[in-house]
């Protein structure tokens, strides 16, 4: 009696067909029409359009070509100057081709090129019908953002999605910490360079409030207070690091949106004391900013950076915030962000460990109108 054959003929698993992902060229011209005609219904561009994208600065156009040259898929990527993101506005495979990966790979190759134009976020909307184009995206590791109603010609609505992209990502031994309230970033920011800087230092988020405790002003605009340079300098040093202060101006800080005269009073006492005990810790202050060719020369003599950023460039929020820079890798600052928006899906792979551009982080390294600079430079003692 035979044993039954495992294996399974040619006619039962196909082969993907081979094909190849590149630049689009002007030659291309005449398949990419082919290919919107084929995909879209309504929304279609034109052939004069896809003729300015290939030559476009803004734009990055990519192609998908069988072995015989034939196009059978593309991907429009989009740049907004002076910022960190790209958008992939569009991408089309032809039916019979759709499932063999061709997709797939027009995306992967779209996250490279815009990483490689130093973008660390890219964004694309998808029917809310379209539940292939869903999965495919999820499955590469987009997640959802938002939603637009009425968005498409046709009136159908659309699904925001969002991928931080990060490359080559340099590996980095400085242990993450996700920040359990909503105003402890600055504290978490120190606590994981104490984890990195002292062997013996354990991070908890008893010690998430309690370095919170030695830091805060108190008040911050509205509810519980967060935590100014000076403040978080003093609980580093307290907790046996050396640190010194980069600040663009002297004096109290974070008081441009504090209308209340009695919460103004006790943070400019508490921020006055916070710089007495400076004094009493040796911390120096140097009131001019900390650039990223200082940072990065921190960063190689075995120092962490404590920096004041806007949240607006990282999730949309005109809240000052404080991350902590872990990294460099010659094009990049890496950080570790300690607020993961749980809303949004995110989790720690989202906020650890991530590129930013050296001119993007100079953009968001800055808060409120003045703007105002702030940073602290965190080494062993």
């Amino acid at each position: 009696m035979g044993v039954p054959s495992r294996l399974v003929s040619a006619v039962d698993a196909p082969s993907p067909p081979l094909f190849t992902v590149r630049p689009a060229s002007a030659a291309d011209l005449d398949g990419l029409v082919a290919i919107e005609a084929a995909s879209f219904q309504t929304d279609r561009m034109a052939r004069r359009s896809f003729r300015k994208l290939v030559e476009a600065p803004t734009a990055a156009l990519t192609v998908a070509a069988l072995a015989d040259g034939r196009l059978v898929g593309y991907a429009l990527l989009l740049f907004r100057a002076g910022t960190g993101m790209a958008r992939l506005y569009s991408i089309a495979v032809l039916a019979d081709l759709r499932g063999s990966g061709v997709g797939a790979a027009l995306v992967t190759e779209s996250e490279r090129v815009a990483y490689e134009r130093d973008r660390f976020l890219l964004r694309l909307e998808v029917r809310e019908d379209n539940a292939a184009g869903i999965r495919l995206y999820e499955r590469l590791g987009y997640r959802r953002i938002g939603r637009y109603l009425d968005y498409y010609e046709d009136h159908a609505n659309a699904l925001r999605y969002e991928k931080r992209l990060r490359g080559d990502a340099l590996s980095t031994s400085v242990r993450y910490y996700e920040q359990t309230t909503d105003f402890t970033c600055g504290p978490c920011c120190v606590m994981m360079a104490l984890g990195h800087l002292r062997r013996d230092y354990t991070m908890s988020p008893i010690e998430e409030i309690k370095l919170w405790r030695q830091a805060t002003t108190v008040f911050m605009m509205a509810g519980l207070g967060g935590c100014d340079p000076h403040g978080l300098a003093v609980s580093a040093a307290r907790n046996g690091l050396s640190a010194s202060i980069h600040v663009s101006r002297e004096g109290s800080l974070f008081l441009e949106s504090v209308r209340d005269p009695e919460k103004r009073r006790v943070m400019e006492l508490a921020q006055e004391d916070f710089r007495h005990q400076t004094i009493a810790f040796e911390i120096p202050i140097h009131h001019r900013p900390l650039d990223v060719a200082a940072i990065r020369s921190a960063l190689a003599q075995g120092a962490l950076v404590i920096v004041l950023i806007s949240a607006y460039r990282m999730f949309g929020k005109k809240v000052p915030h404080w991350v902590l820079v872990v990294g460099d890798d010659g094009r990049h600052l890496f950080i570790h962000d300690p607020w993961v928006e749980d809303r949004e899906h995110e989790t720690h792979s989202d906020a650890a460990n991530l590129p930013i551009p050296y001119a993007d982080f100079e953009h968001m390294a800055r808060w409120g109108r003045e703007p105002l600079r702030a940073a602290v430079v965190l080494r062993p003692r």
